[in-house]
């Protein structure tokens, strides 16, 4: 046998692995590209032989008959489902070119048969198209639509081996329809069919591709052997330009700023200049996520406007979009307002939702404490005299004590039992608190036994009492008084409740190391229905909620440093060298109450302290029972508070025979230390504390030193 006939079938018994595994190979495979590449070239060639020549015309048709057969059975072979079918083809392929061996029998010595191999290119039908002839799942009486999408999908390769069951085309769309797909061998599952597969085979773009789940039903499997997608570039289009409420919300507020939300409702109320949104979470969603940013910009809104507020209700979500922020309006304080109910409940101000945020004169545990923060200028004063207000309207006995002079305070003092100013005023209420929870811990009720106070509780002998100490940081930070002044105050926030004494405390800080103890802080924050933080500087939100026990995740934003929409016409300031105008601050009484474990946002109250503010409180003005004045008095605790440290008030006198110099006089004795609560009581000095307070005082005790 001559060595080319030899070469030319090891190079055909080669080729048949190759030929029967292209059809099983992905499209972009090399060994499918190849083999579609030389059956090309073997049609191609063939047609141009037919077209051209005429004399030799038979001869080039047989040598290009492998190339041409290679290019029937690979065809045959992605028709026809299953791997035997593709050997089969392969193989027979092979064995015929084996036979022929058309190459090489055409050539050199072979050259005297060339009229009887002419007619050998019309053999290869007798291998191939038997099998080509197979049943196929496309020839099942399919309507044209569905034929044409899967000519358009055998085009594309039959993108991850599967084939097209059933087009529908949707009703009044041009583009817009749905194909069903299986796998090409049964019991295979679809795997790596993408989205952009798909809006290849049919010129769509891949955002117009919906993969959906295939549903089982009569006449017709579901499983990971079947994929229903929906091709709707119409839909898309339209949905782009013109959706409905639930698809804008859907594409939007349900993708990004609150995900898995479904839009429910839309309604307007012109009266409050708000627009609600509700939609709802699948039972499925997990703890509800909300991007405050995007929610914003969605509703055409800005973040720092503080116009967009969103509240949960379980699975269901309220979106409120404000004309003008409710945080930048002024409520005016009312006697209405400002009156307790039967619970004890009054307004204080109004939350970023429009709701009324409320707070309580008292607890269910006892009297309540009170906690104002605010920096200078934040609505601190404001805020403490709407608790004032509303204990004064609750008939509670009010004592008002301020560290310094103030306007406002000096105003209030006017509708209270007491008031006062400095930390000598302050330390002597103190001492007449501490005593007065002594003299009530003994005070018979109506039925002629003690009880602890409790709202409500008939036949109690005394009224509730709220004192409010105005600047207390600065108060206990006092050289002479301060320690005692903390020391006593955190004894009423722990006892004081039981005996219908509640502690407001405002200042600019919550903080350990600013004056308050951990003890008189966590007293105040468990006994207090809702502390109020007011306009806190951004850099410490978050350490002072953490400060308060609030989680982290419940720690909200830092305020906007306006509420009112930034001026228009930047630009052609810029450009005319103006200058920008001032921001306008509207923050002042906006800020935090904390009625639970998470902060709400709020704008208290807001009392004209230009015009009489009379009008706010009740005409009496409550004071203590004669019983507990004749307790104090008996304790040497109640008499003019404003009048200059009395003889042993605050420790023991300077012995009489000490001899100071009889020029000088002898300095009073002050103490911050805590003493027995009566006057002339003994107290005890603060450590590293001197009582002298000028260098004459010094000269003076030298020289007695020295004597």
């Amino acid at each position: 046998m001559a060595f080319a006939v030899k070469l030319e079938r090891s190079l055909y018994l080669a080729a048949a692995p190759f030929l029967g595994a292209a059809a099983s190979l992905p499209a972009h495979h090399p060994v499918p590209v190849t083999v579609a590449c030389a059956g090309g070239i073997g049609v191609a060639a063939s047609l141009i032989v037919v077209c051209t020549e005429k004399d030799s015309a038979g001869r080039w048709l047989v040598r290009l008959a492998p190339l041409t057969l290679a290019a029937a059975v690979d065809y045959a072979a992605y028709r026809i489902p299953g791997w035997g079918w593709d050997a089969a083809l392969a193989g027979g392929w092979a064995w015929l070119c084996c036979a022929v061996v058309p190459i090489a029998r055409t050539t050199g010595r072979y050259r005297r048969r060339r009229k009887a191999l002419a007619a050998v290119p019309e053999a290869p039908v007798l291998t191939a198209a038997p099998q080509e002839e197979a049943p196929e799942p496309t020839d099942d009486g399919a309507d044209p639509f569905t034929q044409g999408v899967r000519i358009l999908w055998k085009k594309a390769g039959d993108p991850a081996r599967t084939h097209v069951v059933v087009a529908k085309p949707h009703p009044g769309q041009r583009h817009d329809f749905t194909v069903l797909l299986r796998a090409n061998e049964p019991g295979r599952p679809i795997s790596g069919l993408r989205k952009a597969d798909i809006a290849a085979a049919f010129g769509a773009h891949e955002d117009d591709i919906r993969l959906v789940e295939t549903t089982q039903m009569a006449g017709r499997q579901a499983g990971p052997g079947w994929q229903e997608a929906e091709v709707i570039p119409d839909e898309r289009h339209r949905r782009r330009t013109k959706p409905t409420t639930a698809e804008w919300w859907e594409d939007g507020i349900g993708e990004d700023a609150i995900p898995g939300s479904r839009y429910t409702n839309r309604f307007r109320d012109d009266e409050r200049g708000v627009t609600r949104w509700t939609a709802r979470l699948p039972d499925s969603a997990g703890e509800p996520r909300v991007d405050h940013v995007a929610l914003a910009r969605a509703l055409g809104a800005r973040h720092e406007d503080g116009r967009v507020f969103v509240d949960f209700d379980g699975r269901d979500v309220l979106v409120s979009v404000w004309d003008v922020s409710p945080l930048a309006k002024v409520y005016p304080a009312t006697r209405e307002l400002l009156t307790p109910d039967a619970d004890g409940w009054y307004t204080t101000g109004y939350l970023a939702n429009g709701q009324p945020a409320r707070n309580r004169v008292h607890t269910d545990r006892g009297a309540a404490h009170g906690l104002f923060v605010a920096p200078s200028g934040g609505g601190k004063t404001q805020l403490m005299a709407l608790a004032v207000c509303a204990n004064a309207h609750w008939g509670a006995v009010i004592w008002l004590v301020t560290e310094a002079p103030d306007e406002k305070t000096a105003a209030l003092g006017v509708h209270c039992d007491r008031y006062g100013v400095g930390p000598l005023y302050m330390v002597r209420a103190l001492r007449a608190l501490d005593a007065l929870m002594e003299i009530r811990g003994t005070m018979p009720w109506a039925d002629g036994k003690v009880h602890e106070w409790q709202a409500g509780k008939p036949g109690c002998p005394y009224r509730p009492l709220a004192v409010f100490w105005d600047e207390f940081l600065s108060a206990a930070r006092d050289e002479d008084y301060g320690q005692e002044i903390m020391d006593r105050a955190e004894s009423g926030t722990v006892k004081g409740r039981k005996y219908g004494i509640g502690e407001n405390v405002a200042g600019q800080s919550i903080y350990v190391q600013d004056g308050f103890t951990q003890l008189l802080k966590e007293n105040i924050r468990e006994n207090s229905p809702a502390p109020v933080i007011l306009k806190v500087a951004a850099d410490k939100v978050a350490s002072m909620f953490k400060a308060l026990g609030i989680a982290p995740d419940n720690i909200p934003d830092p305020l906007p440093r306006s509420f009112s929409p930034e001026a228009e016409g930047r630009i052609k300031r810029i450009l005319s060298g103006e200058a920008e105008p001032p921001s306008d601050s509207n923050t002042g009484g906006v800020g935090w109450i904390v009625p639970g474990r998470k902060p709400e946002m709020l704008r208290t109250l807001f009392i004209d302290f230009n015009k009489p503010i009379a009008p706010l409180f009740p005409d009496e003005v409550f004071g203590l029972t004669a019983h507990e004045i004749a307790g104090l008095e008996a304790r040497g605790l109640w008499f003019d508070w404003t009048v200059p440290p009395r003889p042993g008030e605050f420790g023991d006198e300077p012995d009489e025979d000490d001899s100071w110099m009889d020029d000088e006089p002898k300095p009073a004795r002050k103490s911050g230390a805590k003493g027995n609560g009566k006057g002339g009581g003994k107290g005890r000095q603060l450590p590293g504390r001197s009582n002298i307070r000028s260098g004459d005082e010094a000269l003076a005790a030298l020289q007695k030193l020295g004597r």
